[in-house]
């Protein structure tokens, strides 16, 4: 993760007050039903989430993360002896560990003020920052905030047992880990939600696969969200499996689309595209950023979230849907009170 060189060219206001406060069930409502925003170059309808098959032809095939969320949130305190929320973003080869510092005690805002050497008390555990990480300072603020960690003892052990799922301070209070799983969640290792394929229900698949959709899987653990505005995404875990590389490309081949479930998705397979054209079964580590500069190969489509201004994710979204196309559906979004983040409501881009 580096600072960008480029930064979206989508312009919109945040709107604080539209985030989604919890998941759609605790609102009253089935995950299927939240509002999807279908923007193509038909125009920006409105429908629910429930509604996607009719908005797919027979042929394309929708590409779905796999993994699943853990808990990667707990309390720690630092050799001063003050109270923090540690996110433990992901398990480097080397077993150290990528770490964020937060906020006591809802994770509102990063804490900057760390140094090289500090020790933090997790538990029974200790901490000890070796290095800023990826060894950059933060693009836009004094101070680094994500941190390559050594651990004396068993951090994974410790979220086991005393992990909550990441969170931050728009959430009108804390649930429970299933309420951050996919109905496709199967693997366990995401430090944060896929949450663009939270709509998703059984009954949603079904009427997919029924209308001739193909649903194919890819893994990708996502560390934590990219909070700096420039800050690239992180180096992140990945498999395509070899199937869904063969499914990818004959779909393709017979002129069918290629609908991404989110941006790690869309990570994932451009990450396995070979230097013909091609995707093949690929697994390890990616750093791909995808943007205007080094656009999509493979994927057409994408299913999303909507993502704060000047995020790298918004970059992604751009290189897929353009320019035009994704600045119309962000002013709807917007114009419309969509709802924001994990738990909000759902886009579709066709370009």
């Amino acid at each position: 993760m580096t600072a960008l060189a480029v930064r979206p060219r989508t312009r919109f206001d945040a709107p604080d007050e539209r985030t989604a406060p919890s998941p759609a069930e605790r609102r009253g409502i089935e995950r299927d039903q939240v509002r999807l925003l279908v923007a193509s170059q038909d125009g920006i309808e409105h429908t629910r989430f429930r509604s996607l098959p009719d908005h797919l032809n027979a042929g394309d095939l929708v590409v779905v993360n796999n993994s699943a969320t853990v808990a990667g949130q707990v309390d720690a305190r630092r050799s001063d002896g003050s109270p923090v929320v540690l996110h433990a973003a992901t398990q480097l080869d080397d077993g150290t560990w990528v770490v964020e510092l937060r906020s006591a005690p809802d994770a509102a805002r990063a804490v900057l003020d760390a140094r090289v050497g500090e020790h933090l008390e997790v538990g029974s555990l200790v901490l000890r920052l070796q290095a800023a990480y990826p060894f950059v300072s933060s693009p836009t603020r004094a101070g680094n905030r994500l941190w390559q960690a050594e651990v004396d003892g068993d951090l994974a052990e410790h979220l086991w047992h005393h992990g909550r799922p990441i969170s931050y301070g728009y959430l009108d209070q804390a649930y429970p880990l299933a309420d951050y799983q996919t109905v496709f969640a199967t693997v366990p290792g995401s430090a944060e939600m896929p949450s663009a394929a939270r709509p998703f229900t059984p009954e949603v698949v079904t009427q997919l696969v029924a209308a001739g959709v193909g649903v194919a899987p890819i893994t990708l653990h996502t560390g934590v969200s990219s909070q700096e505005a420039g800050e690239g995404p992180q180096v992140e875990r990945f498999e395509v499996p070899e199937v869904t590389a063969r499914q990818v490309n004959s779909t393709r081949q017979a002129g069918g689309r290629i609908v991404a479930v989110g941006t790690t998705v869309a990570r994932a397979l451009e990450s396995a595209v070979s230097c013909d054209g091609l995707v093949v079964g690929a697994a390890g580590w990616t750093d791909r950023v995808i943007t205007r500069d080094e656009p999509p190969r493979v994927v057409d489509g994408l299913i999303t979230g909507s993502h704060d201004p000047h995020a790298s994710h918004l970059l992604l979204v751009e290189a897929v849907a353009g320019e035009e196309l994704t600045q119309a559906a962000y002013d709807a979004a917007v114009r419309e009170r969509y709802r924001w983040h994990e738990f909000g409501d759902s886009a579709l881009l066709l370009p």
